[in-house]
């Protein structure tokens, strides 16, 4: 079989040659760019052929598809630098304001009462007069401790039961799930009340973020974070849901998944000295999607009308049947979801902000591929998905690229010489434009006069960095030898039409969902923006190119990861726990298709910021100002 050797990263596999060169890079554990999960049409998984005779598309600009890119001999194969992918960049700081207001109120409202207990009992020792079995005995004394009449007993704690009982002489330490009747989930030698410890995780569809938590004080003792690896096989999901269609395609989704979560967890417990089979608890949140890969569930019927799950609320797992590292007592909760694209990570979200138990009427936003709203307070909530598609991540963009290191993430322009100053995450040479640098950039073409409301670019404008380019009028940001790449990194109209197809389907979102309950965008008393990408926004400029909506900028809360924050006061507290099923079953989905209004809405949604001004009064007279 060929050997491929990948560069920079120096490393070799082997593969059949009727195997694609991307597959060969997913088999070397390497990213590169595929956003339409290998089928040969983004463009994007471009790589340059070093040496070696191969068989497949060359690209214009240079280089190869690795999608249809085959070995036929030994080959080197170089990876641009635009497909790196670099976990610095998920540390970068976010803002403080609005996770402040969130912490607080976390703080105030979470008290510490997880719904796995730890029972520390004192067994008598087994005598000839008293020669019970191990188990009733233990069963005895946990009885007359909880006070109640019956238990469940997770039977695999059994196989070493008689060696943890006996190790410290019956002194021991039972772990039990709180329900009617509550769950014997395992038992350790000793008082290990104390060592009790949960994993919280947002799995994310292009980031999984874990937190390590004490659930004896309350405390996070470690977080991190790194790319969902499943991204070398699709960008979104339903590109990954296609992938899963193929031979082993679900299998490899969910062993990705899988192995990721395991290494968070061993990186995590590994920095505070835990033995991973000391875990509690995996509290976990994610889209119905990345549930349905997780537990290794069928997900084609999300797709097929009429969009149906294998399941919107799921079982407790035993961690370890997931092959997560993990011990016999460990157990696996997955917040529920409410519709094939609204999520457990929605779900989480709202229980965390406390806008199901406040009476302001709260607008919650996750700006992504899929754009999930939810409108209401204590009194209701209703839910959609606005199908933004994956602009706001740098997918259909054509320099556009993930928060990593090199990625462009603010823009300002010389109004007189229409010269950039940009920043790039990691303060390094730029490679392209990511989700915040991209808004940064269409609000200030805007701004500055240098495109129009429908996103065209002035004609009459004498600059170099605004020229026809191959495929149509284009602002150069970046020329090729100040690039990390090598060439002129560019905004192209068809890039702003993109743009503004997607916020456009945000704001037509939040119209359509608000009309659907009888309300307007006028009576929004508080808009709470989650997510990751929400962190890095610029209100301001978000606002001005129509994404959001503009009201009194004191009522904008930018959450963070509001995801993750759920999953872990649900490790917390068994209130909470039980708190995001009565949120889930609360929630009415709206097909927002299926509205008589959508579509003019959202044909009004599709200039800068709107066709109709009087919608974004502040943007108005900002721009009566500047003339």
């Amino acid at each position: 079989m060929p050997k491929v050797t990948f560069l920079p990263a120096n490393i070799t596999v082997e593969i059949p040659e009727t195997e694609t060169i991307i597959r060969a890079a997913m088999k070397a554990g390497l990213h590169i760019n595929a956003s339409c999960g290998g089928a040969g049409v983004c463009g994007k998984c471009r790589v340059f052929v070093e040496g070696g005779e191969v068989e497949g598309e060359p690209l214009p600009e240079g280089g190869y598809k690795a999608c249809t890119l085959y070995p036929k001999s030994d080959v080197t194969i170089r990876i641009p630098v635009e497909s790196e992918v670099d976990r610095r960049a998920l540390l970068r700081p976010v803002k403080k304001v609005a996770s402040a207001w969130l912490e607080a109120r976390e703080a105030a409202q979470v008290s510490i009462d997880p719904a796995i207990k730890k029972i520390y009992l004192k067994l008598e020792p087994p005598s000839l007069e008293n020669n019970m079995p191990d188990l009733s005995r233990l069963e005895t004394a946990l009885l007359q401790n909880l006070g109640v009449e019956r238990l469940e007993v997770n039977w695999r704690l059994l196989r070493n039961l008689p060696y943890r009982l006996r190790e410290k002489n019956f002194e021991t330490t039972a772990i039990l799930f709180e329900e009617t009747p509550p769950k014997l989930l395992g038992v350790e030698a000793g008082n290990t009340t104390k060592r009790h410890f949960a994993l919280a995780v947002d799995i994310g569809t292009t980031t999984i973020c874990a937190q390590l938590v004490d659930l004896v004080s309350g405390k996070i003792l470690g977080e991190t974070s790194d790319y969902n690896p499943q991204i070398s096989y699709g960008e979104d999901v339903i590109s990954r849901i296609e992938f899963a269609r193929k031979k082993d395609g679900l299998k490899i989704l969910h062993e990705k998944v899988i192995e990721c979560l395991g290494k968070l967890a061993q990186e995590l417990c590994q920095q505070n000295n835990i033995n991973p089979e000391e875990l509690s608890h995996y509290s976990l949140a994610g889209n119905t999607v990345m549930s349905h890969f997780l537990l290794f569930l069928e997900p084609r019927f999300l797709r097929e009308s009429p969009y149906v799950p294998v399941a919107s609320r799921f079982p407790l797992v035993p961690a370890k049947d997931l092959g997560l590292p993990a011990g016999e007592q460990t157990i696996l909760t997955l917040a529920p979801c409410v519709a094939s694209y609204v999520g457990g990570d929605i779900t989480a979200g709202v229980v965390a902000t406390g806008m199901a138990k406040e009476d302001p009427l709260t607008l919650f936003i996750d700006i992504g591929t899929n754009g999930e709203i939810v409108v209401g307070n204590k009194d209701f909530l209703a839910c959609a998905a606005c199908s933004a598609g994956p602009a706001f991540e740098g997918g259909g963009i054509k320099h556009g690229m993930r928060a990593t290191i090199g990625a462009i993430e603010a823009v300002s322009i010389d109004p007189q010489t229409l010269e950039p100053m940009i920043l790039t995450i990691g303060n390094k040479k730029p490679k392209g434009i990511c989700g915040s640098g991209i808004i940064s950039l269409l609000a200030t073409l805007f701004i500055e006069g240098i495109i129009d409301q429908s996103g065209k670019f002035r004609r009459d404008l004498n600059s170099p960095r605004i020229r026809e380019g191959r495929e149509g009028w284009e602002y150069v940001l970046v020329w090729k030898e100040e690039s990390a790449t090598g060439e002129d990194i560019v905004f192209t109209e068809a890039d702003i039409d993109n743009l503004i197809r997607a916020k456009g389907a945000m704001f037509s979102g939040y119209q359509t969902l608000l009309e659907s309950v009888g309300l307007d965008i006028t009576m929004v008393e508080r808009v709470i923006l989650a997510g990751n990408f929400g962190s890095f926004l610029d209100l301001e400029q978000a606002i001005i190119i129509g994404l959001l909506p503009d009201l009194p900028r004191e009522n904008f809360y930018f959450v963070g990861n509001s995801s993750l924050m759920g999953a872990r006061m649900a490790a917390l507290s068994k209130e909470v726990l039980a708190e995001m099923e009565r949120v889930a079953q609360m929630m009415t989905h709206f097909e927002l298709s299926a509205h008589p209004g959508y579509m003019d809405y959202y044909v009004s949604a599709l200039f800068l910021p709107h066709t109709n001004l009087d919608l974004f009064p502040t943007v108005k007279e900002l721009l009566q100002q500047i003339g």
